[in-house]
C-alpha cells in the first residue's frame, strides 16, 4: 500500500514561541491554556490527535481531590497529608497539594470549555451520592464529598477547542524527540525541542523561552506482547515515557525511578483488559461481590466491622474522618478492596467458593446505574470495548453477574518479575514552581514523580503553564539553539528509515522487556543490575544499528523503543543507588538483609551528565509546610481567584 502522505524526510522547519508544551494530554492542554491566558505565544506538540490523545483521551470516571468544592468536608491540607502518609512519605507533596488546592478550579474551567461535570439531566436525582443543589455526583466517600464522578469522555474535545480558541498553535501527529539546550551561559538552560512529523517525516526545530514537559509515564518496560500491542498497557499505545527519555538525555534530575510494582493493569495477554471483568475496586467500587453459590462476600470497615448495607460501604467508620478512593483510607485499608488484592486463600478457608462475581443486581438502582453506565463507560478504554461490547452481547446488570478475577487464583496472576511503573511511580524532580533542575524547563502531570490521576494532571498542568509564562515574559530574547545538536538529532531520527532490511521495533521492545524481567525484576542485586546495563549496551551496539522501518509511522514506533532503551538504563542505574530494601517503594534486594533502615528514608536523585551518572539525595519532606509554601509561591494566583470570586 502506498504511503498516503507527502514525503518530507530530510526537510527542516523552524518555529518560535514563548512557551513550548510537549504533550497534548490533559496536563499539556491545561498548560497551554494557562500560558495563552497570560498572553504568551504557545506551541503544543502532540504525537497523536489532541482531541482524543493521552491517557484521558477516551475518558475517565472520577476527579480526585476536588477538596475546595462547596460540598467538601475536608481541606486540601488534610487530603494531601493523607496521600503522603498513605505512601509512607515517598510522595510528591508539592504537586499533590497543588492538585488538592486547585483541582476544583480546573473542573470549573472545564465546565466553561464545554465538559460535563454535573448531572444536568437529573438522571441520578435523589441518589445518596448526589448534591441536589449543585448537581454534583460524588464517589467513594459519600460523607466528605471531595471526589466527583464526571463525564470524562467530554473533556479532551473541550480542551482541544479551547486551545484553538485561545490561539495556541497545535502540532498534531508530531512527536517531540529531544530537548534543546542553550549552553552559552554558566549553566545550560532550556531552548526548546526537536520534533518530527509522524506522517511526513519533516523535522522541526522549535525554539522557546520556556518549555513544559507534559508527556506520559513509561510503559511497556517489563510487559510487552508483539501481537497485542494495544493491550500491552492500560494507557494508550503512544504513552510510553518519551519525556522521561528526553529528560534523561538532557541531564534532568529524576527521583524514585527504582520503584516498580507487580503488574496489575497490563493486559499483554496476561489478564483481561482493565475494568472488563467484575470487581470492587476503583471504577467498580463498591460493587456487591458474591461467590459461586451467590453468597455475599461482606465488606468490612477499618475496624473489621461487617457492613450490612450498601450505603455503609461509602461512609467512614465511627471515629474515622474520611477515606480515599477505592477503599484506601487515611488510617487503614478495607479488608476487601478488589480482586487484585483479595486474599483468596483466606476467603476459601472461610468457605467461599470460586469463581467470584460482581453482582450489581443486588445493589440499589442508582448505585447499579452509576457503576454500569457512568463509571464503566467513562473510565479509560471502557466505553466501546466494555460497556458497549457487553451490552450488545446481552449483559444486563439488573439480571446478570459479571465474573471477577484475582491475582493468584485466576488469569490475572502476574509473576514477581513482571513489573510496571504504576501506583505513584518515579519521575522528574521539581521545586515549588514545578521547575526541573535546568532553568526554563518545567514539568506537569505524569512527568512529575508520583504523578497520578486526572485532577493531578489538570492542576499541575495549569500551574506549570502559569510559571512557564512568567519565565517567558521575563526574557527579551529566545535562548540560543545549538544547530549542531539539532542536526545530529535529525540524523539519529531518520537513520532507520533508510535501511531496507533489518530489525522491527517490536523485536527490540520484546528484548527490552525480557531483559528487565531477568535483571530488574522483583528482587534486585548489584550483579544482576550491572549485567542488565551491560546487556543494554550490547543492544545499542548490535541491535539499534539494525532497526529499520518502511514509513514515518513505523519510524515513530522505532523512536519510542529507542526511548524505552534510555528509560531502562535510567531505571537500572536508579536501582543501583538504593542499597537496602524499601517496602514503600516495592524494592527488594537479595544482596542486603536490611529493609527500611531509618537512615535510608530519603529521596535518591539521579541525572546524567555526559557519560557520567550523578546521584544525590534530599529529605522526604524537602518541600516544607504545604500551605505556607504554596501561598508564598502563588500570591498572584490567589489574588486572581479572590478577584474573580468577588
Amino acid at each position: 500500500m502506498k504511503w498516503p502522505y507527502e514525503n518530507r524526510a530530510g526537510e527542516t522547519r523552524r518555529m518560535e514561541c514563548d512557551v513550548l508544551v510537549l504533550g497534548g494530554g490533559l496536563a499539556g492542554c491545561y498548560t497551554a491554556i494557562a500560558a495563552a491566558r497570560k498572553g504568551q505565544r504557545v506551541i503544543l506538540v502532540e504525537k497523536g490527535a489532541t482531541e482524543r490523545s493521552g491517557a484521558a483521551g477516551s475518558g475517565f470516571d472520577h476527579w480526585e481531590s476536588a477538596c475546595t468544592n462547596p460540598c467538601s468536608r475536608v481541606t486540601p491540607e488534610e487530603v494531601a497529608q493523607a496521600f503522603i502518609d498513605d505512601k509512607d512519605g515517598y510522595f510528591n507533596g508539592i504537586s499533590h497539594y497543588i492538585e488538592c488546592r486547585e483541582g476544583y478550579d480546573r473542573l470549573l474551567d472545564m465546565e466553561t470549555f464545554g465538559g460535563k461535570i454535573r448531572d444536568t439531566q437529573d438522571d441520578f436525582a435523589g441518589a445518596a451520592f448526589r448534591d441536589e443543589k449543585n448537581k454534583f455526583l460524588f464517589a467513594y466517600d459519600y460523607t466528605n464529598r471531595f471526589t466527583l464522578r464526571v463525564w470524562g469522555s467530554t473533556f479532551k474535545p473541550a480542551l482541544a477547542r479551547e486551545c484553538r480558541r485561545l490561539g495556541v498553535t497545535v502540532l498534531d501527529r508530531t512527536e517531540a524527540t529531544a530537548l534543546l539546550l542553550d549552553r552559552t551561559g554558566a549553566a545550560p538552560c532550556g531552548a526548546g525541542a526537536a520534533a518530527m512529523n509522524t506522517r511526513t517525516g519533516e523535522f522541526l526545530i522549535l525554539r522557546a523561552k520556556a518549555t513544559v514537559l507534559c508527556m506520559s509515564r513509561p510503559a511497556r518496560v517489563w510487559l510487552f506482547h508483539s501481537d497485542l500491542v494495544g493491550l500491552s498497557e492500560f494507557r494508550p499505545t503512544q504513552c510510553i515515557g518519551s519525556g522521561h527519555a528526553m529528560g534523561y538525555r538532557a541531564g534532568l534530575e529524576f527521583v524514585m525511578m527504582e520503584k516498580s510494582v507487580r503488574g496489575e493493569f497490563s493486559a499483554a495477554g496476561r489478564s483481561f483488559p482493565p475494568y472488563s471483568a467484575g470487581n470492587n475496586h476503583n471504577t467498580w467500587y463498591a460493587a456487591t461481590m458474591v461467590d459461586a453459590r451467590g453468597v455475599d462476600i461482606p465488606y468490612v470497615d477499618r475496624d473489621g466491622r461487617v457492613l450490612k448495607t450498601v450505603d455503609e460501604r461509602y461512609r467512614p467508620a465511627p471515629g474515622q474522618k474520611f477515606f480515599l478512593k477505592g477503599g484506601t483510607i487515611d488510617e487503614a485499608a478495607y479488608e476487601v478492596r478488589g480482586p487484585e488484592t483479595m486474599d483468596a486463600a483466606a476467603l476459601l478457608a472461610q468457605g467461599y467458593q470460586l469463581p467470584f462475581y460482581a453482582d450489581l443486581s443486588r445493589m440499589p438502582e442508582m448505585e447499579r446505574k452509576v457503576i454500569w453506565g457512568l463509571m464503566v463507560g467513562e473510565e479509560g478504554k471502557t466505553k466501546i470495548p466494555v460497556l458497549k461490547a457487553l451490552t450488545d452481547r446481552g449483559f444486563d446488570p439488573e439480571k446478570h453477574r459479571l465474573q471477577s478475577y484475582g491475582s493468584g487464583w485466576q488469569s490475572a496472576s502476574f509473576l514477581e518479575q513482571e513489573r510496571q511503573l504504576f501506583g505513584a511511580p518515579g519521575g522528574l524532580m521539581n521545586d515549588w514552581d514545578l521547575k526541573t533542575n535546568i532553568d526554563g524547563i518545567y514539568a506537569a502531570g505524569d512527568q512529575l514523580f508520583t504523578g497520578d490521576c486526572c485532577g493531578h494532571a489538570a492542576a499541575t498542568g495549569y500551574y506549570a503553564g502559569r510559571k512557564a509564562a512568567l519565565r517567558a515574559a521575563s526574557l527579551e530574547a529566545l535562548p540560543a539553539c545549538d544547530e549542531e545538536e539539532a542536526a545530529a538529532e535529525q540524523a539519529r531520527l531518520l537513520a532507520p528509515l533508510f535501511r531496507s532490511e533489518g530489525m522491527d521495533w517490536r523485536e527490540l521492545n520484546a528484548a527490552l522487556a525480557k531483559a528487565m524481567q531477568i535483571y530488574c525484576g522483583g528482587v534486585k542485586n548489584d550483579a544482576f543490575l550491572r549485567e542488565g546495563l551491560d546487556l543494554l549496551r550490547t543492544y545499542r551496539e548490535d541491535y539499534v544499528p539494525q532497526l529499520s522501518c518502511a514509513n514515518p509511522h513505523e519510524l515513530m514506533r522505532t523512536h519510542e523503543v529507542l526511548d524505552l532503551l534510555d528509560v531502562c538504563e535510567l531505571i537500572l542505574n536508579a536501582c543501583l543507588l538504593r542499597r537496602a530494601g524499601n517496602t514503600a517503594l516495592c524494592f527488594a534486594r537479595s544482596d542486603s538483609a536490611e529493609v527500611d533502615p531509618p537512615g535510608d528514608r530519603r529521596f535518591l536523585t539521579l541525572k546524567k551528565e555526559g557519560d557520567r551518572m550523578v546521584s544525590g539525595s534530599c529529605p522526604l519532606d524537602y518541600y516544607g509546610d504545604l500551605k505556607s509554601q504554596y501561598e508564598a509561591h502563588n500570591a498572584d494566583y490567589l489574588e486572581e481567584v479572590a478577584h474573580e470570586q468577588a
